[in-house]
């Protein structure tokens, strides 16, 4: 849904067909998932509940719906097929907020919940609950009977967490704003017990994210903690070459179950990744660099570029290959730099301005190598190609540095953080 697209109340949502990128019905919408957060501030929507094939109830992330419109939702393409199941800190929106009493903080008011709208923030692909259309009276021969009206979220109160609450639920929300490093840093210093706790109500993508600023200890700690689908799953919403990482501090045992458990292009990537030395070329990459086609204009990559999920380091150049566009590529021609990208007009073709004068890495040169390379020529990500010349995945300059800094570099950096917060 655009940036900017008006709200959606979530009623006109209920039992509305789910389409794949291709047209195919995937379910229908049963509910919305959404996260309360502290004070009045609104809710954030982290997905759908789908029903699929026989009855059964899957979570579709915001994150992976790319059109709210005419009826329909239409999904960015692989749907999650494992069971929903609800965690601690969500709410099920036509479940559980509709049809509650409120209180309308303006006059103290009493007032029941019919619905509420949603609408996507400008410029991301994050989603809130904004609005809320209420009915005054309790269907007695009141004052007003049945009048209704709609309010901003901040206007009512009787939904949101109180400041004060203990649980794992009032502390993720206190948190929420806090970059990953930094929630990683928090997460880091609670004891073990709280740390699984809040692990175990953290949403998959919010996790992975964190887990992937923590110490290898704490990363095995929290995944032995959590059920195995669920592991699985947060494996899947992490970067491909951190996922591996975390894999092979495991027994073999348990890193192939939960390799089995993954989505098979998933565990596929990983399988890749942890089938090369740890401190190569090919240890290092990820399998998710951006990947255009020689008729690929500057337009499309420029589009490709300004992906809010992507690192800076990625987002840094593309790289042009011949179909199919997924690693292990078709044959490699060239990378283009996002500065010369922005040199030339919208509708010139990519392959015409790539840079092939550099050789790429093969998968097998080693980490001082890697890191002589990017220092040699100011670059912060560099390619990775097989002897075949397809691109297998690129080099970023943060995962070089991570294997260049002493192993504990993140406890010693945690513990530096907090000694200067009480400076």
């Amino acid at each position: 849904m655009a940036a900017g697209a008006p709200r959606i109340f979530v009623s006109h949502l209920s039992g509305v067909a789910v389409f794949d990128p291709n047209g195919d019905q995937v379910g229908r919408v049963r509910d919305l998932v959404a996260i309360l957060r502290v004070g009045r501030r609104p809710p954030r929507l982290l997905g759908l509940v789908v029903e699929v094939a026989g009855r059964r109830l899957i979570f579709l992330p915001m994150t992976r719906v790319s059109g709210v419109e005419s009826g329909q939702v239409i999904t960015t393409g692989v749907v999650n097929l494992r069971r929903f199941e609800q965690r601690p800190t969500e709410r099920l929106v036509l479940g559980e907020l509709l049809d509650r009493r409120v209180t309308l903080v303006e006059k103290g008011e009493e007032v029941t919940v019919l619905d509420v709208a949603i609408q996507q923030l400008p410029a991301r692909r994050d989603w809130e609950i904004d609005k809320v259309f209420v009915r005054r009276g309790k269907g007695g021969a009141l004052r007003r009977k049945g009048e209704t009206l709609t309010v901003e979220w901040s206007a009512v109160t009787g939904f949101s967490l109180e400041e004060h609450g203990q649980g794992a639920e009032s502390l993720l929300a206190t948190f929420e704003q806090l970059r990953p490093a930094d929630l990683a840093n928090v997460l880091h210093h609670l004891s073990p017990k709280r740390r699984g706790e809040v692990a175990a109500a953290l949403d998959d993508d919010r996790l992975a994210d964190v887990m992937e600023e923590l110490p290898d200890d704490d990363q095995v700690e929290i995944l032995g903690k959590l059920k195995d689908e669920r592991a699985a799953d947060v494996l899947e919403a992490m970067d491909p070459d951190d996922a591996a990482d975390l894999l092979s501090e495991l027994p073999e045992e348990d890193k192939e179950r939960l390799l089995t458990l993954m989505q098979p292009d998933d565990a596929a990537d990983v399988r890749r990744l942890l089938s090369y030395e740890e401190r190569t070329a090919g240890g290092l990459m990820t399998t998710e660099p951006i990947v255009l086609r020689p008729d690929a204009t500057v337009a499309d990559a420029l589009a490709r570029v300004r992906q809010q999920d992507l690192s800076p380091a990625l987002a840094a150049q593309v790289y042009v290959c011949r179909p199919p566009d997924e690693t292990p590529t078709g044959k490699y021609l060239g990378t283009v730099h996002f500065q010369r990208l922005l040199r030339d007009p919208p509708f010139t073709l990519v392959s015409s301005i790539v840079d092939n004068d550099l050789p790429p890495l093969s998968p097998q040169t080693p980490l001082p190598a890697v890191t002589a390379f990017l220092a040699a020529y100011n670059m912060v990500a560099a390619p990775v190609v097989d002897d075949s010349g397809s691109l297998l995945g690129a080099v970023t300059v943060d995962d070089v540095l991570d294997h260049l800094l002493p192993e504990d570099w993140r406890e010693a950096e945690f513990h530096a953080a907090e000694g200067g917060s009480h400076g």
